[in-house]
């Protein structure tokens, strides 16, 4: 890869050496990102395309912030970073997204993540602003917009998502985005961690964010292109 990067943000003085781990499903998207990563000083510590594998590794790397994709062969991006807050709470999580706006703040609320970034050729200074700004303990979605996205969840009790839910999956679904762990939800519910589990999976099935025809459609950026 000889094509450079942009340059970084000037207007940000220079910061110890941030750790990333790249969550991707697309091994040519996590050879892009890596390199732009590094081009600009981040130090990558780790990579992975399946949930599973990253779990085991992130809680070994223990990295600052992991860059995780939306959508993943064995899960998704959210239920990633729900795990990580109860097993390695200090770990930041950005997620990369082909949601439109709305879908994926709303995800970033239910997930417990600092904030997403749009797949968006070519727009490589809002990843690495992104990262920056979530090492120094700015997180792009602040408290005011988490709280205004959990009410919008309820705002309307004919709200489609409502309807197809049991009042389990309701009351589950409130916790969430209230910020609640899966154990902090077994514990307020009474519930064993296989049942939080597997609900909160239904949850973010019936909310559109495992069916792929429920989702905006984006392209996946190519390695090369990433870098220009």
């Amino acid at each position: 890869m000889n094509t450079p990067a942009a340059p970084p943000d000037e207007s940000w003085s220079p910061v110890p050496s941030i750790r990333v781990f790249i969550l991707n499903d697309h091994e040519m998207v996590r050879r892009g990102l890596g390199d732009l990563l590094q081009h600009v000083g981040f130090d990558v510590v780790g990579e992975s395309g399946s949930a599973a594998e990253a779990r085991r590794l992130i809680h070994v790397l223990q990295p600052d912030i992991v860059v995780l994709d939306d959508r993943l062969p064995d899960g998704t991006g959210i239920e990633v970073c729900r795990d990580l807050r109860s097993t390695s709470p200090d770990v930041r999580c950005l997620i990369l997204t082909g949601w439109d706006e709305q879908h994926a703040v709303r995800a970033v609320v239910l997930a417990g993540a600092s904030g997403y970034v749009l797949k968006r050729i070519g727009d490589n200074d809002a990843l690495i602003n992104c990262i920056r700004s979530t090492a120094a303990g700015i997180p792009p979605i602040g408290p005011s917009v988490r709280e205004r996205v959990a009410e919008s969840l309820y705002a309307s009790a004919s709200a489609p998502w409502l309807k197809a839910m049991t009042r389990t999956e309701r009351n589950v679904l409130a916790l969430m985005a209230r910020g609640l762990t899966n154990p902090q939800i077994g514990q307020e519910m009474v519930l064993p961690d296989a049942t939080v589990s597997a609900t909160v999976s239904s949850v973010l099935h019936k909310l559109g964010f495992r069916r792929r025809s429920h989702l905006i459609p984006a392209p996946i950026p190519r390695a090369w292109e990433l870098l220009h």
